[in-house]
């Protein structure tokens, strides 16, 4: 493949967005203050972020023309085959962007060593005249991570890098149908979590530590449930959260594995207030009220991360 532009991916630092807060740096530092932070913490993180992004910018420049966009224009920013993206911030932005670039390569870049573990940022700043030079002379491999897809009857589409969450967008019973392998019947539950590989140790893994804590307390065996994935595996887990039983509502459907032939098929029955949330990003999603029945499947897209032969 053939590069002729790279496209910057950044997010605002927690500086800026408390200056859009309180309108002004004099403004946010006395409130900061006031309630016993630490503002110079701030300023600091501010500043070595955009002492990484000037040596990105400049790395990227001497090969490349290049375009700096904030995560706020993803969604409708139009990306082509010969872009070359670079993602530089935290590692929920890999998982941002991976969504809406249509499987293009990501040089995800860590700003700030010391503050973030960097999963999925491969490099530093210091690391990109090297890694450039070799992925425009095709010497890079790429790891592909599967994504999860989901389909609503009326045609939109939202896919997600870790987990969707499926239910009401507060601490009220979800209420829905739920189909899966033959099977299907009514649920109130706190909603139901679906996982890919790469999100098999975040959000995933906090439910089957609760039910550990809880199988430890009724039974002398040691055994520690878990459900971990290759990032490319073609499967993805769902589970049930703290499903109800009553008159109405059962709850023997609660954990099943997702493939490329065999879905996961939610009715919503919340008048108001239902939600199909992609990792944990509460301004990425789509309603999800009575009516609006969900698909969940494997995303043909895969996210497509660049390991160049210097970090090989």
């Amino acid at each position: 493949m053939k590069f002729e532009r790279a496209i910057i991916i950044r997010d605002k630092t927690r500086l800026e967005q408390l200056i859009e807060r309180f309108n002004s740096k004099a403004q946010a530092k006395f409130y900061i203050e006031k309630s016993g932070g630490n503002f110079e913490y701030y300023e600091v993180e501010n500043d070595t972020f955009y002492n990484s992004l000037s040596k990105v910018q400049y790395s990227i420049a001497k090969s490349l023309k290049y375009k700096t966009i904030d995560r706020s224009f993803l969604p409708t920013y139009i990306f082509t085959e010969k872009d070359l993206i670079f993602v530089i911030g935290q590692d929920g932005l890999v998982a941002n962007t991976a969504k809406y670039i249509n499987g293009l390569p990501i040089i995800g870049v860590n700003p700030d060593s010391e503050r973030y573990d960097g999963v999925l940022l491969k490099y530093n700043p210091e690391d990109l005249s090297v890694v450039i030079k070799n992925v425009l002379n095709g010497k890079y491999k790429t790891s592909q991570i599967t994504m999860a897809k989901a389909a609503l009857n009326d045609g939109q589409i939202l896919l997600a890098f870790n987990d969707f969450y499926i239910g009401a967008d507060s601490h009220v019973s979800s209420r829905y149908n739920i189909e899966f392998n033959g099977k299907r019947e009514r649920q109130s539950s706190s909603g139901v979590l679906i996982s890919t590989g790469a999100g098999s140790t975040g959000w995933l893994s906090s439910v089957f530590n609760m039910v550990n804590n809880i199988n430890g307390q009724y039974s002398n065996k040691k055994t520690e449930y878990n459900k971990r994935l290759n990032w490319d595996d073609d499967l993805l887990v769902f589970v049930v959260r703290e499903p109800f039983a009553s008159k109405t509502s059962e709850r023997s459907l609660g954990y099943g594995l997702i493939t490329k032939n065999r879905t996961l098929k939610i009715e919503s029955n919340m008048p108001t207030r239902g939600v199909i949330f992609s990792d944990g990003i509460e301004s990425d999603f789509l309603n999800f009220n009575a009516g609006s029945v969900v698909e969940i499947g494997i995303a043909d897209e895969k996210a497509s991360l660049i390991i160049s032969n210097s970090k090989i």
